[in-house]
């Protein structure tokens, strides 16, 4: 499979006379893996989806699929790139079958070739009956036919608009389970405000807040970085409060969650986590000791005072 890319350099857009939505982002990516691209409802995130595949024309700057601007030849950059952007959903009177084999088509499939790409999309997303009506779906089978319909044709670039939109727990994970297999050798740009959906997926982020990138990292690299300052203990059986006082001036903060469990505030580091542990061991049999928060959640509270209000 051709490894492909995507890039937007100093990308600005405003509509009208309104504050910008986006302020000069800059970012590349090419070969395989899976970056998620990050922040809160209204930081941009669709806006760059949508820049990015032609919908929009930018304002100021570029953007790139596999090295080609959609603005200027949308057939030809998007050819290779699947996307799924603002939540679109398949002709309401179209089956399943048909709603595929229209995209099929559309990106020069033969027959066959569209029955073996209907079969490897059912058995990663586990689609309703194919000769079911889009009008007659759930919301989340809705949004997995809109999401096999952007694997269509196995292209190598994939930009999925919060992708586990609308989707039950289960479909939830089936969808994360078939984005991890399929980062080995696509390259995958997911927008989303669900920090727990992209550390469960990428291997990069990027965080967006008022239009502007306030981070690009290996999500590996912002754990080494944020440092989680609480963590959650549970016992096999209950502890009383009078036993977690021995935690003394190693936790700022020590609540019950449960007869079994506590949240422990502390200073972060691996030392003072280190004793906490032994500490909470003497105590009784411990069940799990782990970090009560994400760690990307947290590296994004701690980025946002950074950007100045008026910006």
């Amino acid at each position: 499979m051709t490894m492909g890319s995507f890039e937007v350099s100093g990308l600005s857009k405003q509509f009208g006379t309104g504050p910008p939505v986006l302020k000069d982002v800059s970012f590349r990516y090419e070969g395989s893996g899976a970056i998620g691209y990050l922040g809160p409802n209204g930081a941009g995130k669709t806006t760059t989806l949508k820049l990015l595949v032609g919908l929009l024309r930018p304002s100021q700057g570029h953007a790139f699929l596999n090295g080609v601007e959609a603005t200027a030849n949308r057939k030809h950059a998007l050819w290779d790139v699947g996307a799924v952007i603002e939540t679109p959903e398949p002709y309401p009177t179209l089956n399943v079958l048909e709603a595929l084999d229209v995209v099929g088509r559309a990106r020069g499939l033969t027959h066959d070739e569209i029955d073996r790409e209907v079969d490897r999309c059912h058995s990663l997303l586990d689609l309703p009956p194919l000769g079911q009506r889009i009008g007659w779906l759930s919301k989340g089978q809705r949004q997995r036919v809109s999401l096999a319909a952007s694997l269509m044709g196995d292209p190598p670039v994939l930009l999925l608009d919060e992708p586990t939109s609308g989707l039950d727990p289960a479909e939830r994970v089936l969808v994360r389970r078939m984005l991890n297999g399929l980062k080995r050798d696509h390259l995958i740009l997911m927008s989303s405000h669900q920090m727990f959906e992209v550390a469960e997926v990428c291997d990069q982020v990027i965080f967006l807040h008022r239009g502007q990138v306030l981070l690009q990292d290996r999500v590996d690299r912002v754990a080494e970085r944020i440092r989680s300052r609480q963590v959650d203990v549970e016992f096999e059986r209950p502890v009383p409060v009078t036993a977690m006082s021995r935690l003394g001036e190693l936790a700022a903060e020590v609540v019950a969650v449960s007869e079994r469990r506590w949240r422990i505030l502390f200073d972060g580091t691996d030392s003072t986590r280190v004793q906490l542990l032994r500490i909470c061991q003497e105590l009784g049999p411990v069940s799990q000791f782990a970090n009560s928060s994400l760690l990307l959640e947290e590296a994004y509270l701690e980025l946002i005072p950074k950007v100045p209000e008026d910006s």
